[in-house]
Formats: C-alpha cells, structure tokens, sequence
C-alpha cells in the first residue's frame, strides 16, 4: 500500500492543476446540487419491529387521513387569577381562536376543550389538541406563523396562553460556535507549524472535503429522506476528520523534507507513510459509522452513512489535494525545525538541543510504566462513576428551557390535569379477527381502568369499518418516569389474555411508547453492534500492526475512554453538573441514542490516534530499535502532531456545544470530552506505560497467522531505498517551479 500511496503522491503533486481542477469541480456540482434541491426536512422517524411501529401502521392503513404521524399542537389556555375559562367572557375568547387556528390549510382537526372535556375540574386550564395534515418539521412556516399569530390574539384578552406539541419543531441551526472551534484550529495549526501557509492547508482542505460532503448530503436529503440534523452531524465529524488527516500529511511532509528529499519525493513519502495511516484510521471510522446499521433504525443508519460518506471524502481529499497544495505552496512551506519569517524564521534547535517535551514525557512513562498506568485506569474509572446512573429517554417538552413556550405549556398541563397529560398512551384495538368487536374494546377500556397509575380512559373511538378502535390513556405520572413505563409494559401484558378471550389484538403506541420502545431496542442493539465494531476494527488493527496484543490493548483503551465520556454526559446533563457553563438550561434522562452513537463515533476517532502514534512506534521497532527506544522515538515524531490533532478536534466538536438543538448539544460535548480521555490519557499515558511493560512481546504474532495476513507496509518499508535523498530541497530546480505553482 505503501507504495501506491507513494506513486499517488507524487502523481497529486506533479498533477496539481487537473488535481484541484477535478476537486473543484467537485465542490462546484455538489454546492448546486444543494443549492436546487428542496430543503430537508425531518426524516421519517420509523421504528421497524417494535410494537408502537406496527400500532401507527395499523392506523394509517385503518384510519385514512386521520394524519396518525401528523404535527400536533396542544394550545393551553389559563384564566387570570380569580376567574375560569368557563366564563363566558373567557370561552367566546376561547372559541375564536379555536375557530381561527381551524383556518389553516394544513390542519386536520381542532379539538373544542369545552366537549371534548379537556377543561381542569377547577376551570382554570384548557386545552385543544389542533392535528396537522404533514409532520411538523415540513410544516410551512405560514401554519407555524398562523398558530402564534392566534396564540397572541388570545394573549391580548388577558387569557396566558401557551404552545406545546411538535408543530412548533423547526430545523435545528448551527451557531457562531461552530465558527470559534475552527478559528482556534487554525492558531493550533499555526503554533504547531510555525507557518501560517502550512497550517493554512489543512483547513482549507478540511472545508473543502466538508463542502462536498455535507451538500452532497444537503442535495440528496429529500430524496433520501436524510432527515435535517444528518448534514450537521456529517459536517461536524468530516470537519474534525478532515483536519486531522491533512494535518498528519503535512507534518510528515515537512518531516522528509527536514530530512534532504526534494518536495516532490517528500510529498511521495508523507503520503506513503502518514497516507497508509489515514486510510486505515479512515476505515476504522467508516466501519463504526456504517455498523450503525445493526441497530435497525433507519434514521441513525442514515446519519451514519451520510457521516461516514463525509469521512471517505476527507481520506481522498488527504492523501490527493493535500500534496496538490503543496506542490503549490513550493518553498513557503518549512522544513520541520525552521519558522516562517512571519513568526520569527530561523531554524529551531538540532538535535543536539533539549528533547522536545513529547520525548521527555515517553521517558517518564517508560520509567514509570506502573505509576502513569494505574494513575490513568483509576483516573478513567472515577470519571465512568456517574455512567452507572444513567437514564435513557428521548426529550420531550419537558426538557425544554423554561423560557421556551413549549415548556411553559407542559408546566400548565401538569398544574392543571396532572403530568401524565404531557405524555397520553395511545392503545389501537384491532378487532379485525373478533367476533364481537364492540365486546372486545369494551373488555380493554375496562382492564386498562383497572390498572394502576390510570388518571383516566377514553372511550373507545372506532373507524368506519368498526372493527379498529382507538383508546386514549392518561398516566397520572409524567412521560419519562418509570412509573409511565411500568404502565405501558401492564398494558402490553394484559392484552395477551384479551386476546385469548375475544380474539382481539392490543397495541400501545404514541410518542411516550414509542420512546420507550426506542430504548429498549438500542439498548439490545449495543452489544451486538459494539461486538461488530469492535471485532472488525481488532481484525484490521492486526493486519497493520502485526500485533495481538497491541490491537486487544487498543479496544480496551477505548472502552475506558467511552466509559469516562458517558459518566461526564451524565454528571452534566443528567446531574447538572456544571450545566450552566454548558448552557444546559433543563437537565433529564441522557438521549437514548446517544450511549450507542458515542460508541461508533467515539471508536473510530480513538482508533485515528491509536494508528498515527502507534504505526510511528512500530516504524522504529521494524527498523531495529530496541521496544521502550522505539516509543520514545514515536513520541518524539508524533506526540505534538497526535496533541495539535487531539486539541482540534475538542475544538470542532466543542463548537457544536453552542448548538440549540439539545441532541447536537450533547452529542457535541460527548465526543469533545472523549476525545480528550481517549487522545491526553489512554494514549499518551497508558498506551506508552502497557508497551513499555510488554516490551518484545507488544509485537508477537503467531506464525500462522504472520503468513497468512497481507503485507501492506504501513511504514513505508518499501520506500526506505526508493530514492535518493537530496542535500537541499530548494536548491533543486524544481522548487523553482514550484514557488510559481508551474
């Protein structure tokens, strides 16, 4: 491999026009195809095989145009002090909004509280329930205008009027801090190249691959159904990813340089070696990306497809117009060791000089491999406390920000009806197959009745047919409490003996079931998938290291790292732990996708810096150095690189922190904080501490399976002799050329 990687990068830096020609081009197609194709909207949120699914199919297929996965709105109405909404003053208010919101040509149905009985006992609170012909994510912005605009008018009258439910949920937007985290990458590029032209490639690489991947995502989004947080997702680990590899490219190009080849040999070699690195660290991100199709939920296959689609174009963007720049950039891009005049020019210090700080720091560790690696595992361990607290939900209005309508509305309910209100069962009755259909839904309203934690039952609304009903059940306990969950469960299990009696089928579905069914299928899907991951990520770990142990030690590196990360989500968003600073303005249950999303994502980033730090360790071993030698000498190549890329990517991630949409909020900080474990002590402490007491046996492979496993030279063993190296790469005629980007 390494030696193809070689020819492609040279072929990139001699063809550096058709090169950035062809990805120009490229970004040009995508940003059209984006800027025409109509806009995303929120993807279809299916869950294949849990109970609440099938209830919503069933009701579509028996109840049509009855916008079972239609927006709803509640609209709740609260009297002043003193005075009911019964009054009559108060219900004509009342009844000319009802009759205002029915205007719109998008909605479905508007529930009258005064018949409908949805008015307190005390004649305080009212609500209506106003259904939606279309999801509430593609509502037009005329229907989101008109519900506020009627909302207001009731204000006018002296009535508190609020707004909860879906109809309200708009695309998510990213904020300014996106735009911090990038800015502090490039000083971090520019302190760690001491060039701004060098640190300049990465990013401007970086942005490009994201551009292509994130409107080619934009452009395909209706049609795919990609949903409307898929392209932020992509853009926030392409962006990460994407500075990373080029930032590895380059720093090992300037390193052949410091060394005597000439630029186009150097570029050669960089991505011979520090390529073959970024395809295989790319791989293992793409696998953990694309594995999320084991979970069997068609919204997070989509996202990590469109993800790891962005991850493949920062690897090709890396390894072809990363040299392509720098046959461009010709002389303004530094040797390793000398300065731009910008900040100070001059060549640092040989190697005669003080080791630099990442050679200081593997010494101390390989002195004192016990101390660094129990300090690490017990430091993680302590930060993975809070993980056994964790609470899986997905956010309803209740983990809104008090500011906000929606949670104001949910506040309301709750003072006026109880808190189950926020979170009503919907119990589909398919009778299709009884004999006595009218028996049977009367033999479910009554068993339901009976069940605890029952504020009250609805009766039984057939369809046309009569042999398909629907059955509202209020809980007297809010949506994500275990109490809700007991009950949903209670319900699930006495339908098997209604059933046995009338030959009717019970489902229980709504937004409260199907969260509870979300949870229970990612929760069984985590094992299955971190087992896939895990094992195909291990089996191409062995292929590049030609090591057991070293990839086993990589895998449980991680698992500490997820581990810490999932205990910091917890003590902050669960706990409310430094929820201020966070921006997080209502703590509750962690997001039930967010455990096995976090694991994906969070391996294959782990396993970028395993590969970039550790295949600079196995260089050395290859090349004849003694065990605890050769990860000094890695540090030595790669500590300030792996530390600059570490720092970077908690920039980009971080920046994502600042989002107002609270699943990019935390998946955001998630990953940002992983990283930090993951890069700054699995890594750099405990990775250097268990080879330094592995010594020799770090690199064992059973001889079987040396023979059997492909030789793909990662480090660029093939090219050690390849060519001759120059005395002084601007001295050759070359250069010349290059500064003029000929």
């Amino acid at each position: 491999m390494a030696t193809f990687l070689y020819k492609l990068g040279r072929t990139a830096f001699r063809r550096r026009h058709l090169v950035a020609l062809i990805w120009v081009a490229l970004l040009a197609l995508a940003g059209i195809g984006a800027a025409t194709a109509p806009p995303a909207g929120s993807t279809s949120f299916a869950i294949p095989g849990t109970e609440a699914q099938r209830a919503f199919d069933l009701l579509e297929q028996r109840f049509p145009g009855a916008s079972a996965d239609g927006a709803t709105a509640r609209v709740v109405f609260k009297a002043p002090d003193g005075e009911k909404v019964t009054d009559a003053g108060r219900e004509a208010a009342v009844r000319k909004t009802l009759k205002e919101l029915s205007a719109g040509p998008e909605v479905a149905s508007v529930a009258d509280p005064y018949t409908s009985g949805t008015v307190s006992k005390d004649g305080t609170v009212a609500y209506t329930s106003v259904r939606y012909k279309v999801p509430g994510i593609q509502l037009e912005d005329s229907s989101r205008t008109a519900l506020q605009d009627a909302a207001q008018d009731a204000r006018e009258t002296g009535l508190t009027v609020e707004i909860g439910g879906d109809a309200l949920s708009t695309v998510p937007e990213t904020g300014a801090t996106e735009v911090i985290g990038v800015v502090i990458a490039a000083v971090v590029l520019v302190v760690t190249f001491g060039s701004l032209i060098a640190a300049g490639l990465p990013l401007v690489t970086a942005l490009i691959g994201v551009g292509i991947g994130v409107s080619t995502v934009t452009a395909l989004a209706e049609a795919l159904d990609l949903g409307s947080t898929t392209s932020i997702l992509a853009s926030m680990i392409g962006l990460a990813v994407g500075i990373d590899y080029a930032l590895f490219i380059v720093s090992r190009y300037r390193a052949e340089l410091a060394e005597g080849h000439s630029r186009e040999e150097a570029a050669g070699r960089a991505v011979g070696t520090a390529g073959s690195a970024v395809v295989f660290a790319g791989l293992t991100v793409v696998i953990a990306l694309v594995g999320l199709a084991v979970v069997s939920i068609p919204m997070l296959t989509k996202m990590g497809v469109a993800a790891a689609g962005t991850v493949v174009v920062a690897v090709l963007i890396a390894l072809t117009m990363v040299p392509a720049l720098l046959g461009y950039a010709g002389r303004r891009v530094k040797p390793a060791g000398v300065k731009s005049r910008l900040l100070g020019g001059g060549r640092a210090a040989g190697p005669s000089g003080r080791p630099n700080l990442g050679t200081r720091w593997a010494r101390f560790v390989v002195r004192r491999p016990v101390v660094v690696l129990l300090l690490g595992v017990v430091g993680l361990g302590a930060a993975a406390i809070p993980s056994a607290s964790l609470e899986l939900g997905l956010p309803d209005d209740g983990s809104q920000p008090v500011s906000t309508t929606q949670r104001r509305a949910y506040d309301l309910l709750s003072e006026g009806f109880g808190p189950g209100f926020n979170g009503p069962l919907m119990v589909v009755v398919d009778a299709a197959d009884s004999s006595r259909p009218a028996t049977a839904f009367t033999a479910v309203n009554d068993t339901i009745t009976s069940l605890p934690d029952v504020v009250s039952v609805s009766p039984a609304q057939h369809n046309k047919a009569g042999d398909t009903a629907m059955i509202t059940v209020v809980p007297s306990s809010k949506p994500s409490s275990a109490e809700t969950e007991h009950l949903v469960h209670a319900i699930r299990d006495a339908s098997a003996g209604i059933t046995a009696k009338t030959g009717a089928t019970v489902l229980v579905t709504g937004s409260t079931a199907m969260n509870i069914d979300v949870s229970q299928k990612l929760g069984d899907a985590l094992l299955p998938y971190l087992a896939l991951v895990v094992g195909l990520a291990f089996l191409l770990l062995i292929v590049v290291f030609r090591s057991v142990l070293v990839p086993l030690k990589a895998a449980l590196g991680f698992l500490l790292s997820v581990l810490a990360a999932l205990g910091a989500v917890v003590a902050v968003f669960q706990w409310g732990w430094l929820s201020g600073p966070m921006g997080v303005e209502q703590t509750g249950p962690v997001m039930s996708m967010m455990p096995i999303f976090m694991v994906g994502v969070v391996f294959g980033l782990a396993m970028d810096y395993e590969v970039f730090l550790v295949t600079r360790m196995r260089e050395a071993h290859v090349h004849g150095e003694e065990p605890r030698q050769a990860v000094v000498t890695g540090f030595r190549h790669g500590a300030r690189v792996v530390t600059a890329a570490a720092v970077i990517m908690i920039a980009v991630f971080s920046g994502f922190v600042g989002s107002g949409e609270s699943m990019i909020k935390m998946i955001g900080f998630g990953l940002a904080i992983a990283v930090f474990f993951d890069a700054f002590i699995v890594r750099m402490a405990i990775v250097p501490a268990v080879l330094a007491l592995l010594g020799r046996r770090a690199w064992w492979l059973p001889a079987w399976l040396e023979r059997a496993l492909p030789d793909v030279d990662v480090e660029g063993e093939g090219l050690r002799t390849s060519q001759p190296r120059r005395t002084d790469p601007d001295a050759d005629p070359d250069g010349e050329r290059e500064l003029v980007g000929a």
